[in-house]
């Protein structure tokens, strides 16, 4: 049964290390976009991809919207899925990861209850594109944007924040898959070998 969650997929980056558009790049022979399309319809009521490039995604089933507020990354990105979301939370993840998987995702929606942000926490650090959050987020999101601060975690003190410690999911996901982003040739290059090798 679908959730009653919006998935937004944030497709709006310059690509510029990667050189081609980092969502169509075929991973295990689907693109990366398609792969986390397909994962989001099974879990969630909606899906809206946030994107400046609306025509190679016309063919998924997606509401397909430009960003409200221009130039601001990720942030505005954010901003925008969550303010067309027809529900009150939603589930965001970049479109460069392709290995997000059900079970993590399904594990951070199990914890929402009461949250305005649910964000796994890896050795990495905080994992805000790979996140739940709450329509309670965007006036805190506008003022960080008004402030001219561009990284999500700057509103986080701003709302209630829950955070999922690596070692409360990483049973779901041993090889810590789910935070895989391809940004650059030779990070598709090893990611491209690693999905042989297995």
């Amino acid at each position: 049964m679908k959730a009653d969650l919006t998935g937004i997929i944030l497709s709006g980056g310059k690509s510029s290390r990667m050189g081609e558009n980092k969502a169509l790049i075929q991973i295990e022979g689907a693109p990366i976009i398609r792969r986390i399309h397909s994962l989001f319809e099974r879990l969630f009521g909606e899906i809206i991809i946030v994107t400046d490039q609306s025509e190679p995604f016309s063919d998924l089933n997606a509401k397909i919207y430009p960003d409200l507020i221009p130039n601001r990354g990720v942030l505005g990105g954010l901003y925008t899925g969550l303010f067309f979301s027809s529900f009150w939370l939603s589930f965001c993840v970049a479109s460069d990861m392709p290995f997000v998987k059900e079970s993590v995702v399904k594990y951070l929606v199990k914890n929402a209850r009461n949250y305005d942000v649910v964000v796994p926490r890896t050795e990495d650090g905080l994992q805000p594109l790979h996140a739940i959050y709450s329509k309670n987020c965007l006036d805190p999101i506008k003022r960080i944007i008004e402030e001219r601060k561009y990284k999500i975690i700057d509103f986080y003190p701003m709302v209630r924040v829950k955070i999922i410690e690596e070692s409360d999911f990483l049973s779901l996901d041993p090889m810590r898959e789910s935070f895989i982003n391809v940004n650059t040739p030779e990070e598709l290059s090893l990611i491209t070998k690693r999905s042989k090798s297995f």
